[in-house]
């Protein structure tokens, strides 16, 4: 599956939920979160049915975001009907990692792969401030957790907002090495005035490789992260959204006035 610039497209993001247990400065207000109704939010049958069309036209890497995916109820329950689809190569998820002490077996169980955790900073205080009351032990056991259940690899995302320093930097560097984890610093993006740029130790903010479309929990493919194009799989129907988001996929990101990260997974 190729967009118009011949760039191989075969990464679909899946936002289950614009839920979140923490309220991270730079992706969630405090307070006021107009959150979307659940009649609006896809079913799990819906997502897999999405999923299963892109896997047919040659999406093989599905990661699940939110929001805080682990806060969608039964969410086991969609890793593995995912996993089932013939020709899922690679299933992941994009968490806090705050609950996986309770959830990463049974992750494991249903056919998730490998978690992505965000982690900013591994000083206490700084980590609350951060995400307004995160408890930083709490997402380390869920860190743990992790590599214990066989969750391989575990790729740490660290945003380098207005709080990071030099020290934030060493620690988490030192971290990552003596456990293995892969480590990427993302620069703190703002999606109304369109900036990012190229993740470092990553992938990611390289528009000229991007092999990514996007489902938002409402039901809204999107060719891109930095773009207020959006193809609703229901008024659509799922064959014509991924149409329109190949052909019309920009050849690099400028500004989204339409989304927010919580209901996008970043």
């Amino acid at each position: 599956m190729y967009d118009r610039y011949n760039r191989k497209i075969n990464y679909l993001r899946v936002s289950v939920t614009d839920k979140c247990n923490l309220r991270c400065y730079y992706c969630m207000p405090e307070e006021g979160v107009k959150l979307l109704h659940y009649k609006d939010i896809l079913s799990y049958e819906e997502i897999a049915g999405v999923v299963r069309y892109g896997v047919e036209q040659g999406i093989d890497k599905v990661r699940l975001t939110g929001g805080e995916p682990l806060v969608k109820r039964e969410i086991t329950r969609l890793v593995a009907m995912l996993a089932s689809i013939p020709g899922v190569k690679d299933l992941s998820m994009t968490t806090n990692a705050l609950l996986l002490p309770d959830y990463a077996e049974d992750l494991v169980k249903a056919g998730l792969q490998r978690v992505n955790v965000s982690l900013d900073t591994l000083d206490p205080e700084k980590y609350s401030q951060i995400t307004r009351g995160g408890n930083l032990n709490r997402a380390l056991e869920g860190i743990e957790a992790a590599r214990k259940a066989g969750l391989n690899p575990i790729k740490l995302n660290a945003v380098m907002h207005q709080y990071f320093d030099e020290e934030d930097r060493g620690a988490l560097q030192n971290f990552a090495a003596s456990y293995g984890y892969p480590l990427r610093f993302i620069r703190e993006m703002d999606l109304e005035k369109g900036t990012f740029s190229k993740v470092e130790g990553g992938s990611g903010g390289d528009c000229r490789r991007c092999n990514r479309l996007r489902l938002t929990p409402n039901g809204k493919l999107k060719p891109c992260l930095f773009s207020d194009l959006a193809y609703d799989v229901r008024e659509l129907g799922i064959e014509e959204a991924y149409r329109l988001a190949l052909e019309t996929k920009p050849r690099s990101g400028s500004s989204n006035t339409s989304c927010t990260f919580y209901r996008m997974g970043g």
